[in-house]
């Protein structure tokens, strides 16, 4: 059995790096919208689903087996290896493909989705159901090997697999920082042919007659038909995933956006998880029915999250994540093995089965979460949704398995039930620390407008995104003041607020702004007042989308694509809007003599020269400014030269309404004075590569922005005192665009 748990424990952490990794390349190529994630998970879970039911629908037929179980297994695995090496590939195919398509005809964005769902699907399914297959076929080999072990052969190669999928969590984020996506992927595949060949080589030394069965024996026994265990099983898959997505959103405003904060929620989950299977296996109270509080139990646990997410609390990070998190997924990984080994009693067909019913709950549980409950409740009520099914099938559960204690079995609930609406009502939730505030919700994220005259923010899913500034409108009125002749279009990614979008306008040129949160555009009003007049001019047009996914599907040229990520610099995904591939794209779709502005908020060094070297790469020409606070730069990049111009002629190419709305918030009165400031602060592009020059260059594989930690740790995290006063300056106003 020893080999068995390490067979699981590395075959986890290929799993969770696999995940993690192919989510990120999809992005890359087919855009990153709420929708695709959506996509890319539930056909990651639905390949291990169908793996995990069809293989034990094969092993339950009987056939003839002329060689030893685990090579079956040794299979698999090496199948998975293969899938780190191909399925990328897959993904840059059907790219290319609807690449080609749109060449030729103009798709929806519902049209796109659907094509590019469809690849994602079927790129991925038949890979992940060979991930699936492992714990049917494994138990399959166990059954032959130990049968004393086989009755609860489940739970030990889950509790294995899990542990493994937590250092899977925490691996990836230094091997890619190091080495990139691809590197790590190939990392995952020589583990899983290691695994392949030992399991191979563990059948040749072995030559037990065990291995093998006679001509005519049934590979699997009778399944059994006590369906009871199943609901709850189906529940622990569907509560867990969908109350994932609100724990990211709940917990965003207190651990941030980047990939490390992430990473730390998925690793608590699973680490707890592990803790609740270890509990069980060591219980050895298996033929037993689970306690009759713990099914009521889970729904007070569900809503704790609630309570620890009350900003009121003072409390360390990494503390409100455990006490919100743990809880429940210890209490779902010490129920999800002991109900797949009740209902199996190790055997293949029916661990798949009830696997793959589990999974099931997995799939459908981000989708009711994101898509029907989210955009219509807030965090807190919709984990009350799920922890209200909890005590729906508490009594089912107990007059199920504890008959003999029926006249107990509402007590339980009504206790477990009065605790979690006492829990659930004394709590406050983080948009209430805003007073006044405006609040929208769509199926991606919860956007909260507040403050009043310059004080005004926006936040989404309680990360500050945006202030009023005129750095916002400097990414307009600068680079257009250096085109050569006269504007007639201009590209806004990222709306924000809309100040770049409204100051766009003020040039009376066609304008496109892409926003991803479909939330975001209708907060414009909020922060001008103009703002309905502009939406209604024949000039504007706002469009919810993925920028760069954007560009890929449009065939309009712009003299002008002004970019500002959505902040901080390390944020998770903002890579894509700063990589040497997302240049290439914005390339295509500038005017011969167009300009790119990039907005850049400080970063440290390495990050600065790798932006600036996929800049220079890129580009032709390229020209920094540092903003006119000091603090960031508006990198503007062409292929045509940028002509050296004073401010007095840069004003001079502003129309009057630009030229007011460039003054409007200072820090000059004129707009000259403005473009002084910021000619006065140009720096050489030379400059900023030369703090870092062995840096890489930024591209899809290598996001040297949002991976750090290495570096920071051999740097001692230190920042210059001027990158520290301003990166203070952006956290306290809560972004930058």
């Amino acid at each position: 059995m020893f080999f068995y748990f390490v067979f699981f424990f590395f075959s986890g952490f290929c799993g969770i790096l696999y995940e993690l990794i192919w989510l990120r390349l999809a992005m890359a190529q087919f855009g990153v919208t709420t929708a695709l994630v959506s996509i890319v998970l539930s056909a990651f879970m639905a390949g291990l689903g169908i793996g995990a039911w069809g293989t034990g629908e094969l092993l339950r037929r009987p056939r003839r087996i002329t060689f030893p179980p685990l090579r079956l297994y040794a299979l698999a695995e090496l199948l998975i290896a293969v899938s780190a090496v191909i399925v990328p590939e897959e993904f840059v195919a059907g790219h290319r493909l609807l690449a080609h398509v749109t060449s030729a005809v103009s798709f929806s964005s519902g049209s796109y989705y659907l094509i590019s769902g469809a690849w994602v699907a079927v790129t991925l399914i038949p890979w992940c159901a060979c991930m699936g297959a492992t714990i049917p076929l494994a138990m399959f080999a166990i059954r032959r090997e130990a049968p004393i072990e086989s009755p609860r052969s489940f739970s030990f190669l889950y509790l294995s697999n899990v542990l493994g999928a937590t250092l899977g969590t925490i691996f990836p984020l230094f091997s890619i920082e190091s080495r990139g996506f691809h590197f790590s992927l190939l990392i995952g595949a020589t583990v899983n042919c290691s695994i392949a060949t030992s399991a191979y080589i563990l059948t040749v030394m072995r030559k037990r007659a065990a291995l093998t069965t006679s001509p005519n024996e049934p590979v699997t026994t009778t399944r059994t038909r006590n369906w009871h265990p199943l609901l709850p099983l189906f529940l622990t898959g569907l509560t867990s995933m969908g109350m994932e997505v609100v724990w990211i959103r709940m917990f965003t405003p207190f651990i941030g956006v980047m990939v490390y904060s992430f990473a730390a929620v998925l690793a608590v989950y699973l680490l707890a998880t592990f803790v609740g299977s270890a509990v069980y296996r060591d219980s050895k109270q298996d033929a037993r029915p689970a306690n009759p509080v713990v099914w009521p139990a889970l729904s007070f646990l569900a809503i704790l999250p609630v309570l620890v997410c009350d900003p009121r609390i003072p409390v360390n990070m990494l503390v409100r994540v455990l006490l919100g998190i743990a809880p429940f997924a210890a209490a779902a990984g010490y129920l999800t093995p002991k109900l797949v080994d009740k209902w199996s009693n190790g055997d293949p067909d029916s661990a798949g089965t009830a696997y793959a019913v589990n999974i099931l709950g997995c799939i459908l549980g981000p989708l009711i979460s994101g898509f029907f409950l989210l955009p219509h409740l807030s965090e807190a009520w919709t984990l009350l949704v799920f922890a209200v099914l909890w005590l729906l099938v508490a009594p089912y559960s107990l007059l199920a398995e504890n008959t003999a204690k029926q006249r107990w079995r509402g007590f339980p609930a009504l206790v477990s039930g009065t605790l979690t609406l006492t829990l659930f009502f004394i709590s406050r939730s983080f948009e209430n620390s805003f007073p006044g505030r405006q609040l929208v919700r769509d199926s991606t994220a919860t956007v909260i407008a507040t403050g009043e005259g310059m004080e005004k923010r926006l936040l989404i899913n309680g990360n500050g995104m945006t202030f009023l500034t005129p750095i916002t409108k400097v990414m307009a009125h600068l680079p257009l003041a250096f085109l050569s002749r006269p504007p007639r279009s201009a590209l806004v990614i990222c709306f924000g607020m809309g100040t770049t979008f409204r100051a766009l306008l003020s040039w009376h040129i066609s304008t496109t702004a892409v926003e991803l949160v479909p939330s975001v555009p209708k907060m414009f009003w909020y922060y001008h007042s103009d703002a309905l007049q502009l939406l209604q001019s024949p000039s504007s047009r706002v469009v919810v989308d993925d920028g760069r996914r954007f560009l890929e599907r449009t065939f309009d040229q712009y003299d002008l694509i002004t970019i500002d990520p959505p902040p901080p610099v390390e944020a998770a995904g903002s890579s894509l809007l700063y990589s040497k591939q997302f240049y290439a794209e914005a390339k295509r779709h500038l005017e011969r003599d167009g300009i790119l502005q990039q907005w850049l908020p400080w970063g440290d060094p390495i990050v600065r020269s790798s932006v600036a070297q996929a800049l220079k790469t890129s580009f032709s020409y390229v020209r920094v400014f540092h903003s006119v606070n000091g603090a960031g730069y508006h990198f503007l990049a062409t292929d045509w030269p940028i002509p050296a111009r004073s401010s007095h002629e840069l004003a001079q190419q502003l129309p009057s309404t630009a030229a007011e709305d460039f003054v409007e918030w200072g820090p000059a009165s004129t707009a000259g004075g403005q473009f002084e400031i910021l000619l006065q602060n140009e720096v050489p592009i030379a400059r900023i590569i030369a703090e870092a020059p062995n840096a890489p260059i930024l591209e899809d594989d290598r996001p040297v922005n949002e991976y750090f930690a290495w570096r920071a740790i051999k740097s001692g995290g230190t920042y210059t005192a001027e990158e520290e006063a301003a990166t203070g300056q952006l956290q306290n106003t809560g972004g930058t665009r």
